[in-house]
Order: C-alpha cells, then sequence, then structure tokens
C-alpha cells in the first residue's frame, strides 16, 4: 500500500499543504469546518504525521532537500549516496523529493522550504531558466546539479556544477564518426525539453554537420513526452520504434546509459548484433554500462567529484560565500560496444 503524505490530504481536501500542517497543530486562523473536513480525511487514510518533518517546523533543524527531476535515471542514484554521506557528515538531514517533469521546481521547493525549514537545495536534472524575480523566491542558498544551462553558464544569480553536456555529447558523435560510421543515429528527449537533452542532441547536430554528415530526421528517436525518465524502459520502447521505422543506421548514440542498456536489448531480441551489426554509445558512465555485455561505451562523469563539489558549494552558500559555477570535463570510454567499420 502507498504510503499517504500531507500532499495527499490537501489534495484529497482541496486546501494548500500548509493549510492541512496548520490544522493538525491546532492553529486559531482555520475554521471549523476546514479543521473537520481535514481530520476526516486523516481519519480515513490512516494518515500518521512524520513526527521529524514536525519538529523541523519547531526547531532550527540542520535540513538541506534534494530536488530530483528524473529519479529513475540510475546516474543520480551515486550523487544521491554521496550528497547524503556529506550531509550526515556536517550534522544535517537530507530530505529527497522527486519532481515530475510537468512540476515547476521552484514552486515545489518553496513549499518544501514553509513546511520544513530548510537551510537549502540542490536541484539535481531537468531544465532551469528561472527568472531573477523568482530565484529570490526561495529565499535559502541553493545549486543546480546536472541541471541543462542553456546558455550562459556562468550566470552569477546562482552556483551549478555540470559538465558541458553540448560539448561532451560533440565528443561522442565524432569519435563515431572517427571509428567509420556515418549513419549515426540517436534516441533524444522530446521536441519541448530544453534539459540536458536538447544540449546533447546540439552536441550531436554540430558533430555531424562539422563532419559534412547530412542529417536524417529518420535517425532521430524521441521521447514522447516531458516526463518520459531517461531509463531502460524507455531506451528499450524507443529502440524498437527506431528498428520498425526501418530506418537505415551503423551506430546508435543513446543520450544516458540507462537508455542505451535497454537500447541494446531491443537491438538483440531483432537479431541486431552489437557492435558486429550496430554500433551503441551512451552518456553517463554508470556501473550498469560496466557490467553489461558487451559492456557500453560512453562518455563518464566524474559523479563522486561533482557530487562532492555540490554539497561543498552549498555548504558554503550557507555560509554567505559567494556563487560558483563548476563546470567539469567528462572522460571518453571506450569498450566493447562499438568498433570500426
Amino acid at each position: 500500500m502507498a504510503i499517504v503524505t500531507i500532499k495527499d490530504i490537501a489534495r484529497e481536501c482541496g486546501v494548500g499543504v500548509s493549510t492541512v500542517s496548520r490544522a493538525m497543530n491546532n492553529h486559531p486562523d482555520i475554521n471549523l469546518q476546514t479543521k473537520i473536513k481535514i481530520q476526516e480525511a486523516i481519519d480515513k487514510y490512516n494518515y500518521i504525521p512524520n513526527n521529524s518533518a514536525r519538529n523541523l517546523k519547531r526547531t532550527d533543524a540542520q535540513a538541506i532537500a534534494v530536488l530530483v527531476k528524473g529519479i529513475g535515471n540510475p546516474f543520480f542514484s551515486s550523487m544521491i549516496t554521496t550528497i547524503e554521506r556529506e550531509a550526515e557528515k556536517k550534522r544535517y538531514s537530507c530530505i529527497l523529493q522527486r519532481v515530475d517533469g510537468a512540476e515547476d521546481e521552484v514552486d515545489v521547493a518553496i513549499e518544501l522550504i514553509q513546511e520544513k525549514r530548510l537551510r537549502g537545495i540542490i536541484f539535481l536534472g531537468g531544465y532551469f531558466s528561472h527568472s531573477k524575480e523568482q530565484l529570490e523566491r526561495l529565499q535559502v542558498p541553493f545549486v543546480l546539479s546536472t541541471v541543462g544551462l542553456i546558455g550562459d553558464q556562468s550566470n552569477s544569480d546562482y552556483s551549478s556544477v555540470s559538465v558541458d553536456d553540448t560539448k561532451e555529447s560533440y565528443k561522442m558523435v565524432k569519435h563515431l564518426c572517427s571509428l567509420g560510421h556515418k549513419k549515426i543515429a540517436i534516441i533524444t528527449a522530446c521536441e519541448e525539453d530544453e534539459s540536458i537533452g536538447q544540449l546533447r542532441l546540439d552536441g550531436y547536430f554540430q558533430a555531424l554537420t562539422e563532419e559534412g554528415i547530412t542529417i536524417d530526421p529518420k535517425r532521430i528517436q524521441r521521447m514522447n513526452k516531458l516526463n518520459d525518465e531517461y531509463s531502460m524502459e524507455a531506451g528499450y520502447r524507443l529502440a524498437n520504434q527506431l528498428i520498425q521505422s526501418k530506418a537505415d543506421f551503423t551506430a546508435l548514440y543513446c543520450i544516458s546509459d540507462a537508455i542505451a542498456v535497454g537500447a541494446m536489448r531491443a537491438l538483440y531480441e531483432a537479431g541486431i548484433k552489437v557492435p558486429e551489426d550496430v554500433s551503441v554509445a551512451g552518456f553517463d558512465g554508470i556501473g550498469l554500462g560496466q557490467y553489461y555485455t558487451p559492456n557500453l561505451t560512453t562518455i563518464k562523469q566524474p559523479v563522486e567529484e561533482m557530487a562532492l563539489e555540490t554539497i561543498h558549494i552549498l555548504f558554503g552558500a550557507i555560509k554567505k560565500k559567494p556563487h560558483i559555477q563548476k563546470i567539469f570535463t567528462g572522460e571518453l570510454v571506450e569498450r566493447e560496444s562499438t568498433k570500426k567499420i
């Protein structure tokens, strides 16, 4: 059975989370009918308030939150583990919050700040294009980590940690071209996506254009919607669609390793051998890619270093230190899934 949260109670009653919280704490500004309605919902769903969260509201607790867009991507798992470990060393509690593709991460963050009196926030994944006025609503220090920052990445309004997704993607596609591939397909994000998926697609376009290779729309397989996650399931589904489209390709570049692993399964089931028939490359450098057969050629992001830099920048921001923008370099790791033709 799914755990009922305060958001579920608020949704059931048609009120805000803060109203539910005030009702549970018997605030005098909540009318009796609303209190009764909320209490009935609590009884109906056997909702048990999170005592630690309620204590956070009453004390000046040391708490930070990690807001994740695309939590299904295994790449984030090791980052979150490192962030939680470092937070614990500083005696901070770490609250993990999933943000759906259609949700506004600033609105989610503000709600968390109000509910749990956060000292700082880390945004993982997604695309950040909020105005300075929107950012000022947060009222706590924050760091953007592995977030798609299209345009000027040296914005002094916030701290950020990332790789140059366009540059690293370009590096991978140029590598495939150096192996003799001219028919390179890609599995990427949907057209509405403006996050790292778009940045990595830009790198693909740049590399092919520089090589004088005509870009064939039939070789571009996009996700269906904004909240599609960079997952093995998505890779499997989209690779099957690519195969069924009869597109002609000798290499397949996937914008995440998880997508690539799912895609390789689809190729295997279709009788297409990797790398004998089609070379496959990914992006991220997750552990699964190293142990899959054939193991995966990829752009490896320095995940441990990025996670450490993220949490250390946040602790510095909490102490009023200046904003920092850190861009790491990825490593092209050539393995069994690609070959020269």
